[in-house]
C-alpha cells in the first residue's frame, strides 16, 4: 500500500524527489486515475478533422479517445470502445467516416456517438434492449481553444482558461501569431521510448540547466543558427534588426515580416520572445521555435508514446511551411539531433531510478529563486518545482475539490 501524503516522495521546499515515482506501478496506477483522469489533456488539432464526419483517434493517458466532428458540424470526444465487449474500435490514426463499426460483433455507430445498429439484436438479446442507452461513452468536458482540442474526464475540473492560467499566452505564442490560425501539416509523428513521463515533460516545463552540457556540440556547430540567442542564454530580440541578424532564409524573412500583426495580438513580450518551451501540466508541450507540439502518452512507469506535431500558420507560404517542418524534424525528429541528446538522458534517468539502492538516495531537482531574483522569466528555476507541486497536489487529493489549483504556483 501507498504511504498517505505525496509529499513522502516530493519534497519541492528542499527540490528532493524519491526516484520511486519515476519506477513505481503503484503509484503509476494512481497517475492514471488522479491526472490523466482529470486533468485537461491535448486530444488534437481542429485541421485534423476541417468537416463533418471526420475524425482522428488519441489517448488520455492509456485510454483511447476517438475525436469526431458531427454531422451538425460539433466536435465531441468519446472512448474509443465497444460498449459490448470493450473492444478498440476505431483502429486507424484519422479519415472521414459515417459510423464507426466494432470487429468483433458487428455494433457499430455514429458520428454522434449513438450506437445505430446491432446484428442478431432481436435473436441473440432475449428481450432486446434499447439502443439509445448504450452509445459510445462521452468525454464529458471539451474546450476548443484557438484550433487545440482539450479534453477532461472530470466534470469538476476548474474551466479550461483557468486551468490554463498565464501559460494561456505561452501556448498563443504558437497558435494566435496571426489572424488566420494555425494547422498541423506532415502528420503526427509517434514513436515509443522506454523513459518515463515526466521526465520530458519537466524538461520542456522547466529544465533549462541542461542546455549547455546536454546540447554542448549542437552550441559549438551552430547548426541551427535561428537559436543563437536563446541557446546563449541572451536577451529575446527586441526589434527587427536582431531578428535581421538571423542567417537568411524563409522562416527568418516570414517572422520579420508578420512582426507587427505578433505584438498586436500577443504583446510585445511575448511576441519578440525568441522561444517559448513550456509544459501545461501534465503531458502537453510547446516548443515555438520549431512550431512543435508534443504529447507525451503515459505507457506504464518506464513506457511513453511520444507524438510530435508540427503546427504552422495556416496562411503562410509553402515555402515556408516546408522550412519550417524541415526544422522541426531536423531537430526534434525521432533521429533530430537535439532529441537524440534528450532522449539518451531521459532513458539513462529512468533506467536508474528501478535499483534498490539508487532508490533509497533522492533525487535532487534545481532550486527555488532566491530572495530579489526574478522568478517570472522563461529561465526561472522555479518553474521545475512547480510542475512537481502540481503532481504532488493532484496526486493527494481524492477529487478536484481539494486541490485548490488557483492557489498553487503557476509556472510562468
Amino acid at each position: 500500500m501507498l504511504p498517505h501524503g505525496m509529499r513522502k516522495f516530493v519534497d519541492t521546499e528542499r527540490g528532493l524527489l524519491d526516484r520511486a515515482i519515476f519506477s513505481s506501478q503503484e503509484l503509476y496506477e494512481l497517475e492514471l486515475e488522479r491526472i490523466f483522469g482529470r486533468c485537461w489533456l491535448y486530444l488534437g488539432h481542429e485541421s485534423q478533422i476541417p468537416r463533418p464526419k471526420d475524425f482522428l483517434t488519441s489517448y488520455m493517458g492509456e485510454d483511447p479517445i476517438i475525436v469526431w466532428r458531427g454531422e451538425d458540424g460539433t466536435v465531441r470526444a468519446f472512448l474509443n470502445v465497444c460498449r459490448h465487449r470493450g473492444n478498440l474500435l476505431c483502429r486507424i490514426d484519422q479519415g472521414k467516416a459515417d459510423s464507426v463499426m466494432c470487429t468483433y460483433h458487428g455494433w457499430t455507430y455514429a458520428s454522434d456517438g449513438s450506437l445505430v445498429s446491432v446484428p442478431l439484436r432481436k435473436e441473440g438479446w432475449a428481450g432486446g434492449f434499447d439502443l439509445a442507452d448504450w452509445g459510445l461513452a462521452e468525454v464529458p468536458r471539451l474546450y476548443q481553444h484557438k484550433g487545440l482540442i482539450f479534453g477532461s474526464m472530470a466534470q469538476d475540473a476548474p474551466p479550461f482558461l483557468d486551468y490554463l492560467s498565464r501559460q494561456a499566452a505561452e501556448v498563443d505564442a504558437l497558435v494566435d501569431r496571426t489572424a488566420g490560425g494555425t494547422e498541423v501539416i506532415g502528420g503526427v509523428h509517434k514513436w515509443v521510448m522506454p523513459m518515463n513521463w515526466k521526465f520530458p515533460a519537466d524538461n520542456f516545463g522547466g529544465d533549462d540547466g541542461h542546455h549547455p552540457t546536454a546540447h554542448a556540440s549542437l552550441r559549438k556547430v551552430r547548426f541551427d543558427g535561428r537559436a543563437r540567442y536563446r541557446m546563449d542564454f541572451g536577451p529575446p530580440p527586441e526589434n527587427e534588426e536582431v531578428l535581421a541578424d538571423f542567417p537568411e532564409g524563409p522562416i527568418r524573412d516570414y517572422h520579420i515580416e508578420h512582426l507587427p500583426e505578433a505584438r498586436a495580438r500577443l504583446g510585445k513580450e511575448v511576441a519578440e520572445r525568441g522561444t517559448v518551451i513550456t509544459t501545461v501540466f501534465p503531458n502537453f508541450s510547446v516548443s515555438t521555435l520549431r512550431n512543435m507540439i508534443r504529447v507525451w502518452h503515459p505507457r506504464g512507469p518506464g513506457k511513453t508514446e511520444v507524438w510530435s506535431y508540427c503546427v504552422v500558420d495556416k496562411d503562410a507560404p509553402p515555402e515556408v511551411k516546408e522550412a519550417m517542418r524541415l526544422n522541426n524534424v531536423r531537430m526534434f525528429g525521432p533521429a533530430g539531433v537535439v532529441e537524440q541528446d534528450d532522449a539518451n538522458n531521459w532513458l539513462g534517468c529512468t533506467r536508474t531510478a528501478r535499483g534498490w539502492a539508487a532508490r533509497q538516495i533522492p533525487m535532487k531537482i534545481q532550486g527555488r529563486a532566491e530572495a530579489g531574483e526574478e522568478k517570472a522569466g522563461p529561465l526561472s528555476r522555479e518553474r521545475l518545482r512547480v510542475f512537481y507541486d502540481r503532481w504532488a497536489a493532484l496526486m493527494d487529493a481524492e477529487s478536484w475539490a481539494g486541490v485548490n489549483w488557483k492557489e498553487l504556483p503557476v509556472p510562468f
